[in-house]
């Protein structure tokens, strides 16, 4: 059985864990935001990824909170 290979890796802003994918590349998540999950070739792809995926993230979550607020001053 093959072991596992994972790194924890930083750029100064984001904190990634790469885990070796049996395909090749890596399956790219975040220790302090579990909903950013991405692949990646090379490492350098890992963290455009990431960003990529971080923004869509912090949209995503403040036009839930936009339509919560809202609902709630309606409701």
């Amino acid at each position: 059985m093959k072991k596992k290979h994972d790194y924890i890796v930083s750029d100064g802003n984001l904190v990634l864990n790469l885990s070796v994918a049996e395909e090749g590349g890596y399956v790219v998540t975040s220790p302090f935001d579990p909903e950013l999950l991405t692949e990646a070739e090379t490492l350098e792809e890992a963290f455009e990824n990431a960003r990529d995926v971080a923004d869509a993230l912090r949209q995503a979550r403040a036009k839930l909170s936009r339509q919560l607020l809202a609902a709630s001053k309606n409701g």
